[in-house]
């Protein structure tokens, strides 16, 4: 059963609901274990003072808040329970915002979490959610996670609600920094109008079970292999691009994207479970998308004349 990872209230106006919070995403990435190479022998990491010239455990750590070199000051779990927010074990709901206009500034998120009320504040948590949803409203708001005040914002996602910490406003690097000069690229009607045309081609509604982690998938595979003794067969490299015309490059874009749009056409074909095709509709529709990129290689650049 999960466990949650902080317990506190939705707090605004005069109104309170008792909530948890539980992470709503985990990690799957491949972990490795660090070993010496010479014997394979799994390293140790272990914490050193070099005051007593000794090993110590973990549980003999405290936090410390450097305030001079080499002068600390020690912040124990009571210290930081009595810190006089009310953040610290509340969710502060500062202001309601249009999600529309909202939408770039909460574009920042760090982690989300699903709530879950406790029963007896089911009812004004549905209320809230029901809102939100019906007035297409986000709840902006504070809490205190990780010995830190982080700002929040709060929408309803299926049955519950998902709370998402979002970057302070001066942690968000400046875009100004960067070489940016969209004003002075020139953008040629056909060359819009065939990038609309590949987006067209390319828009469909987003299936989350459609993507998985392909890099992930390969690791394993090769990791398999190598347990068993097998030989690791080269990646075989992929071609080079060999079109540098823009306006040739999108059209052969636009015509891969429609050959692998029939070859996802229904078509009669076993399909395994957990899959949406098999291998050999996979092959086909590569095989379709390889053949239409050649073909618009092969066919000569138009020269245009310059705007």
């Amino acid at each position: 059963m999960a466990r949650s990872m902080w317990k506190g209230a939705i707090q605004f106006g005069l109104v309170t609901i008792p909530v948890k919070l539980y992470l709503a995403t985990e990690s799957k990435g491949v972990s490795f274990n660090m070993l010496h190479a010479e014997c394979h022998g799994r390293i140790q990491m272990k914490t050193y003072c070099p005051t007593d010239d000794a090993y110590i455990e973990r549980s003999d750590t405290v936090r410390g808040y450097e305030i001079a070199p080499d002068r600390y000051v020690v912040v124990t779990d009571d210290d930081l329970a009595s810190v006089p927010l009310k953040t610290v074990r509340s969710i502060e709901i500062e202001q309601f915002v249009p999600v529309d206009s909202a939408g770039q500034s909460t574009s920042f998120v760090k982690q989300a979490y699903y709530l879950e009320p406790d029963p007896i504040a089911r009812k004004a948590f549905y209320l809230l959610k029901r809102v939100l949803a019906e007035r297409g409203l986000r709840a902006i708001g504070k809490i205190v996670l990780r010995d830190r005040e982080q700002l929040v914002a709060l929408d309803p996602f299926s049955s519950t609600m998902l709370l998402s910490t979002l970057y302070w406003p001066d942690e968000v690097r400046d875009t100004g920094q960067l070489a940016l000069p969209e004003d002075e690229v020139e953008i040629k009607p056909g060359e819009l109008a065939m990038a609309e045309q590949l987006v067209a081609t390319m828009t469909a509604e987003f299936d989350p079970a459609a993507f998985h982690d392909e890099y992930r998938e390969a690791l394993m595979a090769v990791i398999e292999a190598k347990a068993t003794g097998a030989e690791i067969a080269e990646p075989v490299a992929a071609p080079a691009a060999g079109l540098t015309d823009l306006m040739a490059a999108l059209e052969a874009s636009v015509a891969a994207a429609k050959a692998a749009r029939q070859a996802d056409a229904p078509e009669p074909m076993v399909v395994a479970a957990g899959k949406k095709r098999s291998r050999v509709a996979a092959a086909k529709a590569a095989a379709r998308v390889a053949a239409a990129e050649s073909e618009a290689e092969a066919a000569p650049v138009r020269h245009r004349k310059s705007a």
